[in-house]
């Protein structure tokens, strides 16, 4: 018989995002600078008759939830009842869901629910989404292409982020149409060796805050800002509270600050007015064993 046991899947920040040109599959590529943070969802199993998945919050609890498509992607449906509980808002552009099938293939992986025999973790991650083989690596990474192609940074600095969610989902599709509809076939290129992106990589692997500060950048975020009014005060007032560094993650409608220390990101907050029905998270970067 299986034994019980919990994973935790983290959340992200996107610290840069660059979205490129559409390829000829239709799909953007993108470069993007990535850390993940001490914001958790858990997927936690007990041996059971039968394989079941339960959730204790508005996600999908059917086929379509990643959890249960990524034990289907592994070919198992172990005697386990799963169940999912929820901390990281959907529709943040926080990488919750991708995060939670990510932490069931680490979980495969690492043999909790039996020999599997040879997979492609990373293959399978593919599959299920353009950001869940960015958490297969459990640190920051730089992502490129459609989010396949994932560079490990390393060690994190001992960074803070105060994480202001307000009340309105942005759906990742329309923020794509939106950002097209601006551009129209106005894709400015950008080479590899000018890109913000892969400056940022150095930058947070240097530990460098300030350097980190000026590279930061988001695609989205003039587009959905303009779009959706509780995502240009929360930034306003991040920026008001004093944050050296207020961004909107993914897509949004997530924002954050970027702080360098629990005592900035704790007097960020104490500042901070946001806006009505957000909530606030002050949490550090997620720092995994293996990279400690």
């Amino acid at each position: 018989m299986l034994p019980p046991g919990a994973i935790e899947a983290p959340a992200k920040i996107n610290v840069t995002l660059e979205v490129l040109a559409k390829r000829a599959d239709g799909y953007h590529g993108i470069r993007s600078v990535m850390l993940p943070i001490g914001l958790h969802d858990a997927v936690r199993w007990q041996p059971a008759p039968g394989f079941s998945f339960t959730c204790d919050d508005a996600a999908p609890r059917n086929g379509t939830n990643l959890v249960v498509r990524a034990f289907r992607a592994l070919g198992i449906e172990p005697p386990l009842d799963v169940t999912l509980e929820k901390r990281i808002p959907t529709g943040g552009g926080l990488g919750g869901g991708s995060s939670d099938g990510a932490a069931v293939l680490r979980a495969a992986a690492a043999g909790a629910f039996g020999a599997l025999g040879e997979k492609d973790f990373l293959a399978i991650a593919r599959g299920l989404g353009s950001d869940v083989p960015f958490f297969l690596v459990e640190t920051g990474a730089l992502v490129e292409g459609t989010g396949e192609r994932v560079t490990a940074l390393g060690a994190l600095p001992e960074w803070w982020v105060v994480l202001v969610v307000p009340p309105v989902p942005v759906a990742t599709a329309g923020a794509f149409n939106a950002l097209d509809a601006a551009r129209g076939d106005n894709y400015e290129s950008r080479p590899r060796n000018t890109s913000p992106s892969l400056a940022a990589v150095e930058a947070v692997q240097r530990g460098d805050f300030v350097a980190t500060v000026k590279l930061s950048m988001n695609d989205f975020e003039e587009v959905i800002a303009a779009r959706e009014p509780l995502v240009a005060q929360s930034l306003d007032a991040l920026r008001a509270a004093g944050a050296r560094l207020a961004r909107l993650t993914g897509s949004g409608s997530s924002c954050f600050a970027l702080a360098e220390s629990e005592t900035e990101a704790r007097a960020i907050a104490g500042r901070l007015t946001p806006p009505s029905g957000a909530t606030v998270h002050v949490v550090p970067l997620d720092h995994a064993k293996v990279w400690r």
